[in-house]
């Protein structure tokens, strides 16, 4: 099984940064894109930065500029740096990975759409 742990959230003023990391663990053998989530009280989970296998970024018009997402593929894991942070930022943050594949002692096996536990991030303005 794969379980995506996430760490880094907090609570942070106005213009400030935080950063986010995901690492998954398992016996991974590779992880497909990685992308992060938010959900903010009252509104639907929206994908908003995500990062392909060979490193092609893409982002919402919303944080395009101010946040940067990253991976380390020997360590499974994603980050994201949040610069720049605004209130409106505020929300749960989520990682995802899309396609997980791992070695079993028949081979290989793949899995789908893993979440992280959510992370917590509050802007203050």
């Amino acid at each position: 099984q794969v379980q995506l742990v996430e760490s880094g959230g907090g609570l942070v003023q106005a213009g400030g940064s935080l950063r986010l990391s995901c690492a998954a663990s398992g016996s991974i053998f590779s992880i497909n894109s990685m992308g992060w989530y938010r959900q903010a009280p009252g509104k639907q989970r929206e994908l908003f930065a995500a990062i392909t296998r060979g490193g092609s970024t893409n982002y919402a018009d919303s944080v395009k500029g101010r946040f940067t997402i990253a991976r380390d593929n020997a360590k499974n894991t994603v980050y994201l740096q949040m610069n720049s942070l605004k209130p409106e930022d505020t929300a749960v943050y989520y990682c995802n990975v899309d396609r997980v594949t791992w070695i079993t002692v028949w081979g290989t096996e793949s899995g789908y759409d893993y979440w992280g536990q959510g992370t917590q991030v509050t802007v203050s303005s």
